[in-house]
Order: structure tokens, then C-alpha cells, then sequence
């Protein structure tokens, strides 16, 4: 994933970016860059490698250079960016965050000539953004190449571009992640996150619509391309990694988890199917609303039988290698025995993807006394890998948790009814619990439906993305 910050004032915006940017960091963890313009000193630009020192330790010490009145910056877990591109178009910063699932294609259909270059990663992958600033200027005017890129990559883009003249904000073709804009009495920002700028003083404007481009500077917002009809934001955003203040299409992640989770309950109540329960606790972090919303009603108190050691290891995904992860979370794991021994417990996690680190809890919660652990998913089984935003390191399916499963129940039958396994009431559904729960130890395990996932949302349903659980885009 990723996330971007920008702002335009009358006024130095090195701190606005700075702070702005910096409360993005949950949503990526390799790279970090910022882009600041001056009229006098020109572009101004810093990235650095965040992947085991937080973004304000990294670019404390280049605020000091930084002067401008306009900016952008990022938060990558992929490319670095910012990047600077001159071409007939000028020269301006770019920012890119989404993916482009036909990169390779697009390089040997467009640019295999002799004249065209891409610098290759350590990977020997294309930097996403350089590609995608490659098709922008394919054209002769920005807003022409910005509408060519998202035409032609497959995938997803949204794109933030600062020019000398001001800052251009493109969400996705179908509106798959927000961009919101703020305004104060001297200038305007752009964001992923509403909250960010909030604490800047700026106040809530506007929010694009899918396909929209605009360009904001100090004195107004003006729109180059208007919205479209067709929106797939993604699901997600209110399920995991949205953060517990913003809002996106006017529904707040917070209150949204605190309705997910009591529409499971409510659910489970009603089938009959609640255990009696000593207490309710949520997986930190992003579990813990799901989980107070599924406590209030189920009436079985709210309690943090673990807490998370984080002033060490503040992200488990934060090295690549798998068994380095699953170390540092076991690691961050410290119980409360007064709220463990002897007690039924039911933990909500916001999602269960490749269960790495199902067992380690379940076995550190008997270990330390439980009487009985049920587990339950905020959203329904998955059983696709993303391929819009890749919010998981998962590439493969078969890598999820519940296709495993499936596979080994039924082979490759099994894909012909992922819709039956996702449906709890189902005899398939419920065999795909009770194998998952005999596999971890669980005395029970329950998914959200996703009829009642997108009830707690509250959009128009087609206008949601849910690829992840039933391959429907």
C-alpha cells in the first residue's frame, strides 16, 4: 500500500508536509520522500529508507534545508518516490500509489525502442511511478497523459503530481482509494488520510470522485477532469488499514468497526451460535473496534488479556523474511494472567489472511491458562489475493488461509464452490470452520458475512470493492 500528502499556501508548507505525511506511516513501511518548491531554490528533494527507523527520525534533520511553498510526499511499501521527471512536460514531482498488474507489457509495447530507459530495481522490477510518469508523457499535455496513464495500466492508479505552478490530485479510474482535500484560510492540502490534515488546521473541502482530477493552489481548487459514474473503493479501507479517525465517503472507520462487530454478534445471536463467553478482546491493534463493537452486543465485558509490547518492534511486517515476522510478534505478545487464567475467551482480528501466527496465539493463550479461545474474523474468508492495491505480501491464493484449506479438503473441486465455502450456514462452510478450528485450536471460529460487512460500511454495495472474498470487482 502507500499513502500521500500535499500542500499549497502562502506560507512555508515544510512542516504541513512533514507532519502530513508523516500520519501515513501505517500504510507502508520500505520508503519515504518528500518534494518541497520554492520559486528561488526550485525542487527540493529527500527520500530515505524507512524499513527500521520511523519517517520523522529520517527527515528531522532535512527540514532544515527544506523551504518552499508547495510540496508532496509519500509513504511507500514499494517504490521510492517522489520521484522528478523533465520532459516536454516540463519538470515536476510525481507520486503513485496503487498497481500496475501489465507493467512488463506495457514496457515492451511502448518503450522496447532504443530511445527509452527505465532504471530497474534490485528486483529488476520497474519503479511504478517511473512507468507511470513514462505513459504521462506519452502526451502533450499533463492532464492528457495523466488520463492515458490510468487508461492503460491494469490495475490500479492514483496519482499526485506539484508542478511550479500548483498540485495536481488524480484518484483512480474507478475510485479504489480516497483523495480528500483541506482547506485553510492561506492555502490547500491533499490527502489520503482526512485526519491528517485536520490537525493541521486545515479543515475538510472536498473529496474526489472516481476519475477526478483536480489542481489546487494557495488561492482555489479547480477541476480538470470530472467525476465518474463508476466507483470500487476498496473494502478494506474501514476493514484494516484505514486509520481510526478518517472517514472516507462520509462513513468513519472507527464507527464503522464498532458496527461490524456488533452486526456479528447480533448475527451469531440470533443463529444461536454465541458462546458463553468470560470475556471479549480484540487483536491489537486494528481488532479492537470490531471487538468493542461485538462486546457491546453480546453483553460479555471487553478486556486486553494481551497487550502489545510496541516500543521496540512497532510493526511485526516490518522485515521480509516470514519467521523474522512471526518472531517479533510472538516476542510483542505479553499476557495479563488475572484476565487469562480459567477464562472463555473470543478474540476479533480484523481479518485472517495466511494464519502465520494463529498458532503461537492460541497456543500462547493456553499456555498461559485459557480456558477455552474462539476466534473471529471481521471480514469473510479470503479467498483472492488483491490485485488492485495489494494491502497483503500475499501473491498466491493458494497462500490465503482458506483457500489452503479448501485445497486440501477437496483439491481443485473445492474452486468450483468458494462460494458455498464462504457461506457459514452452508454444510461446506461449516466444515471450512471446524477444519481451520480443528488445525489452531480453537473451540470455535466465525467470519463476518459480507452481507453484513457491507451493511456496517453503509454504501450503495456496488460501489465497494469486494475481489478479495468473492473474485467480483
Amino acid at each position: 500500500m502507500g499513502g500521500f500528502f500535499g500542500a499549497i499556501t502562502k506560507k512555508d508548507v515544510s512542516l504541513d508536509v512533514f507532519f502530513g505525511v508523516d500520519y501515513h506511516s501505517h500504510l507502508g513501511t520500505r520508503r519515504a520522500g518528500m518534494v518541497i518548491f520554492d520559486k528561488y531554490k526550485g525542487f527540493q528533494r529527500q527520500i530515505h529508507n524507512i524499513e527500521n527507523t520511523p519517517f520523522r527520525t529520517k527527515f528531522e534533520k532535512d527540514l532544515e534545508s527544506f523551504r518552499g511553498q508547495s510540496g508532496i510526499g509519500c509513504i511507500s511499501d514499494k517504490d521510492p518516490q517522489p520521484l522528478l521527471v523533465r520532459s516536454h512536460l516540463g519538470l515536476y514531482a510525481i507520486s503513485m500509489i496503487g498497481t500496475i498488474n501489465n507493467a512488463e507489457a506495457l514496457v515492451e509495447q511502448y518503450f522496447s525502442d532504443h530511445g527509452h530507459q527505465f532504471m530497474a530495481m534490485s528486483s529488476g522490477a520497474v519503479n511504478a511511478t517511473e512507468l507511470t510518469a513514462a505513459l504521462i508523457n506519452q502526451k502533450n499535455s499533463l492532464i492528457e497523459g495523466i488520463q492515458n496513464a490510468r487508461e492503460k495500466i491494469e490495475g490500479s492508479a492514483t496519482i499526485l503530481l506539484l508542478t511550479p505552478e500548483g498540485i495536481i490530485a488524480a484518484r483512480d479510474r474507478v475510485g479504489r482509494l480516497p483523495v480528500l482535500i483541506g482547506k485553510r484560510e492561506d492555502g490547500y492540502c491533499v490527502s489520503f488520510e482526512s485526519f491528517a490534515y485536520q490537525k493541521l488546521g486545515y479543515a475538510d473541502f472536498y473529496e474526489l470522485g472516481p476519475n477526478e482530477v483536480v489542481e489546487i493552489t494557495a488561492d482555489e481548487m479547480k477541476t480538470l477532469v470530472p467525476a465518474g459514474d463508476e466507483m470500487k473503493i476498496c473494502a478494506f479501507l474501514w476493514g484494516y488499514y484505514g486509520y481510526p479517525n478518517s472517514t472516507y465517503e462520509g462513513v468513519n472507520v472507527e464507527v464503522m468497526r464498532y458496527r461490524n462487530g456488533s452486526i456479528m454478534a447480533r448475527d451469531e445471536k440470533n443463529a444461536g451460535i454465541m458462546p458463553d463467553l468470560d470475556y471479549v478482546a480484540g487483536v491489537p491493534d486494528s481488532g479492537v473496534p470490531h471487538a468493542i463493537g461485538y462486546s457491546n452486543e453480546s453483553k460479555a465485558p471487553y478486556a486486553r488479556p494481551f497487550v502489545k509490547y510496541t516500543p521496540t518492534w512497532p510493526r511485526s511486517f516490518m522485515p521480509e523474511n516470514q519467521s523474522i515476522r512471526s518472531q517479533i510478534a510472538k516476542m510483542k505478545q505479553i499476557p495479563v494472567p488475572e484476565l487469562i487464567e480459567g477464562k472463555k475467551l473470543l478474540f476479533v482480528d480484523d481479518s485472517i489472511v495466511r494464519g502465520t501466527q494463529l498458532r503461537e496465539t492460541v497456543d500462547f493463550l493456553y499456555a498461559s491458562g485459557a480456558k477455552e479461545v474462539h476466534m473471529r474474523s471481521a471480514c469473510p474468508p479470503l479467498m483472492y489475493s488483491c490485485k488492485f492495491l495489494e494491502f497483503s505480501r500475499t501473491k498466491d491464493d493458494k497462500e490465503l488461509l482458506a483457500r489452503q484449506t479448501i485445497e486440501q479438503l477437496e483439491g481443485d473441486e473445492g474452486d468450483k464452490h468458494l462460494e458455498e465455502y464462504a457461506d457459514a450456514s452452508t454444510s461446506r462452510g461449516k466444515c471450512l470452520l471446524e477444519t481451520i478450528s480443528k488445525k489452531f485450536g480453537f473451540d470455535s471460529l466465525g467470519y463476518q458475512s459480507l452481507e453484513g460487512l457491507l451493511e456496517a460500511i453503509g454504501l450503495d454495495r456496488s460501489k465497494v470493492c469486494t475481489y478479495c472474498w468473492n473474485g467480483k470487482q
